[in-house]
């Protein structure tokens, strides 16, 4: 998948205002819309118009763009950065017509990539109606799905100022991290979307969970991995040894004649739920370095005391 500059495709520079992004569209569409041009390629440039503009007339989707876009260009390979979109806020509304208008000309790969098909719930009108709910993923440590945890996050608002450019505001919110929770949960936080109209109710706010890349361990649902590495005699004879989780270390014996790759489960010591996960020692086999001359006579006695050839499986 090739990264699409959407700011190319209008000819505009990328602190554009709003308001040369509309003109720029409008221009353009009018002289690539397949009804009327005589452009060769009129059908595919009307396309991409109408995908570039979906995001860049969306404050939301222009901001968590410049995010990502700022550190590729056009034609490079490109997949979305894990949590690449984590902090920001985006609201609920519905699809205008350059949304419908994206979702008939077939979303590209890229544009799926970043955004998905999500459309949002209906704008509400009326005058009392409810404010429209809000979203945005945001990431914590896997220590605190299995202890649980008070956090206070920070989410960035993308707004227009007054020349029309995109801005970023902050806000700060205090979180209750429940114990148990995986990827992919949402959190509701009650009236912490948009206000109402009127006596109507304020919108809430989902907080999407991820989890920070973590230097030991993987998450996979409730289960958790990680790799363990043994010497050739701890894998041959069998030992015992300290085993780190996220809720602390514990010991863990190691069957002898274990090979490389073999998973060591340990059943409900995954994340915490109904049922709970399983954590899996992943084994894997360290060799010490022949960096010296007794290593190294160390190593020529092993060769002389075993018949051992391990790659009778690859010969003839």
């Amino acid at each position: 998948m090739k990264f699409r500059d959407y700011y190319e495709t209008f000819g505009l520079p990328r602190d554009a205002a709003q308001e040369d992004i509309k003109r720029a569209y409008r221009k353009l569409a009018r002289k690539y819309h397949p009804d009327v041009s005589k452009e060769p390629d009129a059908e595919l440039r009307f396309k991409e118009l109408g995908e570039a503009y979906a995001v860049l007339k969306d404050p939301e989707k222009r901001a968590a763009y410049d995010q990502v876009g700022s550190q590729w260009k056009a034609g490079q390979d490109f997949q979305p950065p894990p949590g690449w979109d984590a902090g920001f806020e985006f609201s609920g509304h519905g699809g205008d017509a350059a949304d419908d208008l994206a979702d008939d000309l077939d979303q590209s790969d890229f544009f799926e990539a970043l955004f998905g098909r999500r459309s949002g719930g209906a704008r509400q009108a009326g005058m009392h109606a409810r404010g429209q709910d809000h979203h945005a993923k945001v990431l914590i440590d896997l220590e605190d799905a299995y202890l649980g945890a008070q956090r206070s996050i920070t989410l960035r608002v993308p707004t227009l100022d007054a020349q029309g450019h995109v801005v970023l505001r902050e806000r700060r919110l205090d979180v209750g991290i429940p114990r148990g929770i995986r990827a992919g949960q949402h959190l509701r936080l009650a009236g912490q979307g948009n206000p109402g109209h009127g006596e109507g109710p304020a919108g809430d706010l989902f907080l999407e969970i991820g989890f920070n890349p973590h230097a030991k361990f993987r998450v996979d649902g409730r289960d958790v991995f990680i790799d363990l590495p043994l010497t050739p005699w701890e894998a041959a004879l069998g030992c015992s040894v300290p085993l780190p989780t996220p809720e602390g270390s514990l010991q863990l014996k190691v069957p002898a004649g274990s090979a490389a790759g073999r998973q060591l489960r340990l059943k409900g010591k995954g994340i915490p739920g109904d049922p709970a996960g399983d954590l899996y020692a992943v084994l894997g086999i360290a060799l010490p370095p022949a960096d010296s001359e007794q290593a190294k006579a160390a190593y020529r006695a092993m060769a002389e005391a075993f018949d051992f050839d391990p790659r009778t499986h690859v010969k003839g």
